[in-house]
């Protein structure tokens, strides 16, 4: 019998440096009673957003790790630009989403959360979903993100809360992710891809709709503090160029996920910025920088409070 779990009874299956697994629902009677009834995968895809750099990693390692399990091929592809973004796209019953994003204030970036809901689709497509953060708390960010994808037809079952390097400084978790941590996600992946094989779909799609993780997905964005421990409010804030330092490549323009930087003056930003810092991490020569003093308290009560301890990696699955 398939049971029910939530915050109150998940068991810890087993911890590594930096990584902590919870098992939730049994697999108990996964074996299916014929071909027909059993979840076959015929091929993976691996969809991310991400700026710079930390949850594409993630995506890669666990779309390596399902396709080994399975045996089948893994296309694993961007959703971070906004040519990328352009299309919607359709995932069918047999085959395996892997997709992640980073947490911004505590949720799914906001710009961003509207191509989620409109452009991916699924037909009771297996789903396994994470997110990033910046080892302060991914609060509602994983909970979102499951709520999107149950909405829009996908199973979720299996996800993950990977803390990274924060894109605003590199005192705070500046080595992660760690190459023993991508083989752990890897492994988490290739354990869940396994466990399909032997999957009733019927069994999968009634574990899913029991499926949860920690969080709200109708809960606020979370307030960021300045050193004084009040409001910080930056939303206006857009990064300025060094001209002494500048090249005029086009680097910053071409990272840009929101399109908001001028190609032909890179020095002008004349659309949203979401301070992802694509842009500032983007520039090999230093040319990008933010001086908004709002934001810069941000950044130091970030330093100041969420350096160290660095948070373990949470895993969570119905297998």
């Amino acid at each position: 019998m398939i049971k029910k779990y939530s915050d109150n009874n998940r068991r810890k299956k087993r911890n590594l440096r930096g990584c902590t697994w919870y098992n939730g629902l049994r697999k108990s009677h996964f074996d299916g009673e014929s071909e027909e009834k059993r979840m076959q995968i015929r091929e993976i895809h691996s969809l991310y957003f991400s700026p710079t750099g930390g949850t594409a990693k993630y995506a890669k390692a666990m779309a390596e790790g399902a396709a080994e399990a399975l045996a089948c091929p893994a296309e694993i592809s961007s959703f971070t630009l906004p040519r990328e973004r352009e299309e919607g796209r359709h995932f069918s019953s047999d085959e395996l989403l892997i997709i992640g994003s980073p947490t911004y204030a505590g949720k799914l970036p906001n710009k961003i959360l509207p191509e989620f809901q409109e452009k991916l689709r699924g037909e009771h497509t297996p789903v396994l979903l994470f997110v990033t953060y910046g080892n302060r708390n991914f609060d509602n960010s994983l909970a979102e993100l499951l709520s999107v994808l149950r909405g829009n037809g996908f199973l979720p079952l299996a996800a993950a809360a990977f803390a990274c390097r924060h894109a605003f400084s590199d005192r705070i978790c500046p080595e992660r992710p760690r190459a023993e941590e991508l083989t752990a996600a890897r492994s988490f992946a290739a354990r869940a891809a396994e466990a399909l094989k032997t999957a009733e779909r019927a069994a999968l799609e009634a574990v899913s709709l029991a499926f949860t993780v920690p969080g709200d997905a109708g809960a606020p964005y979370y307030v960021p503090k300045g050193e004084d421990g009040a409001p910080a409010k930056f939303l206006k804030a857009k990064p300025l160029t060094d001209l002494s330092k500048c090249l005029h490549c086009g680097a910053c323009a071409a990272h840009c996920p929101m399109g908001s930087i001028d190609s032909s003056d890179t020095s002008k930003v004349p659309g949203i910025c979401i301070k992802c810092q694509a842009c500032v991490r983007g520039c090999k020569q230093g040319a990008k920088y933010f001086e908004d003093a709002a934001f810069l308290s941000h950044v130091r009560m970030l330093e100041e409070n969420f350096a160290a301890p660095e948070k373990e990696n949470l895993y969570f699955s119905v297998f």
